[in-house]
Formats: C-alpha cells, structure tokens, sequence
C-alpha cells in the first residue's frame, strides 16, 4: 500500500497546473537530450502541444531548475502509483524496496538520456542542495510506501543508506545495456544487500548492554527531546 501519496501533486500545488506541468514536461523530455534542461527545451514542448506563446514561463517561472526538481517529482509519483498497483504485503522489506527501485528506473527507460543530463546538472556545486533534496524525496516516498512509519533514530538512517542504494543504482543504470536490465537488477540486489548488512550490524551494536551508558541510545534520546518526532531533516517546505 502506498498511502495517500500515490499519483497526487506535491502538497499546495494545484491539481490542474500540475495536470499542465506534466503535459508540458512529457513533451519536453523529447527535447531535453538535445537542448538540455532548458528554457528552450520547455518552450519546443509547449510548442509541441501548440500552447500559447509564453505557457512554457507561466508554467515554470523558475526555468529549468523547477523543471528538473518537477521532473524527479514526476518520476516519484509515477513509482508510488506503479508499486500501489502490485500486492506486495507477502514481501520482505528488502524485496519490497528492490521492487520501488526497479518501478522507478522501468519509469525512466524511456528518458535515460534526460536523467543523463538532469544528474549532471544537479552534480553542479550551486544545485548540490536541490540535488540532495530530490534524492530524499525519493527515498522517503519508498519507505513510507512500503509501511515505513519508524519515529526513531532509524528514520534517518535507512533514508540515508537507501539514497545510497538508489543513487549508485541510478548511476549504474544509466550504462547498462543488459537484456531487460539484469545487471542493474543484480547491481541493485548486492547494494541492498550490503545494506542489510550494515543495518543489522547496527541494530545488534544497539543491543548490547554495557555497564556505561550507550552512546546511540543517548544520540537517540538528544535527537528525540531535541526535535520530537522524525520530520524531513531539510525542512517541511515540500518542493513543487
């Protein structure tokens, strides 16, 4: 079950401007290869859908960096509602994840070339941070589409080891030319694995009772009076 968020815009965006921003960033995607993620890229797709002249700017004011957080927004959405259509309740939680991956890089097949382009502009120092905001959409959106509803201290742990996973997974898939993908399944089998791996390392560490006090327990407990409840470590301002 993926929740509520499946297939829906982003909290406060309009229901039917999103309907035209997706319009408008399909038809660019054919676009982006050639001209990048570019005003002009959106203004060939609004031509494309004979928009009037000037729907391209009204509809992403903020020109092609709107347009690539839209499009990794686009591409969550599309995830959320792909794996909302599968029964997953008899998958483990590592089966579960793997499958949110795949859904979004099945997704993506067909515009490879503009995730090409879209990573390398975000890998620009001055979009780092939107760059690293988007990658936490994605993982957030995974876990709480599986059931994730952890309030702990895990909460910001298994985001962080999956943007990991679905980071170097990404980079991965973007050069494989395998039959139907295999080796970025493999690929993305192993970094999950190794995630396993390293999580219940940790949740053992947290388990063993010592006579002095536990530093992760403590690291916990500061982070639990401190802010209360997990939220999004960057903020409650949700990109649109």
């Amino acid at each position: 079950m993926t929740g509520d968020r499946a297939g829906k815009p982003d909290r406060g965006e309009d229901p039917a401007v999103a309907a035209q921003r997706d319009r408008l960033i399909e038809a660019a995607l054919a676009h982006v290869p050639f001209d990048g993620w570019s005003a002009a890229a959106l203004r060939a797709g609004a031509r494309d859908l004979d928009m009037p002249d000037g729907a391209a700017a009204d509809l992403f004011p903020g020109g092609a960096r709107q347009a690539v957080q839209y499009f990794s927004r686009w591409a969550d959405r599309r995830m959320l509602a792909a794996l909302g259509a599968e029964d997953i309740s008899g998958l483990r939680i590592h089966e579960k994840v793997a499958l949110a991956v795949e859904k979004r890089l099945e997704i993506l097949v067909p515009h490879r070339e503009a995730v090409r382009r879209g990573l390398s502009w975000l890998a620009m120092p001055q979009n780092a941070v939107l760059g690293a905001r988007l990658l936490y959409r994605t993982v957030d959106d995974i876990w709480y589409a599986i059931g994730d509803r952890s309030v702990d201290f895990s909460f910001y742990t298994k985001r962080g080891l999956l943007a990991g996973v679905v980071g170097s997974t990404t980079l991965f898939w973007l050069d494989d030319n395998s039959e139907n993908g295999a080796d970025t399944s493999a690929f993305l089998e192993r970094r999950i694995a190794d995630v396993m791996k390293i999580h219940s390392a940790r949740r053992r560490a947290e388990g063993v009772r010592s006579t002095g006090p536990n530093p992760i327990r403590i690291l916990r407990d500061v982070v639990r009076k401190r802010y209360g409840t997990p939220a999004s470590p960057l903020g409650d301002n949700r990109l649109t």
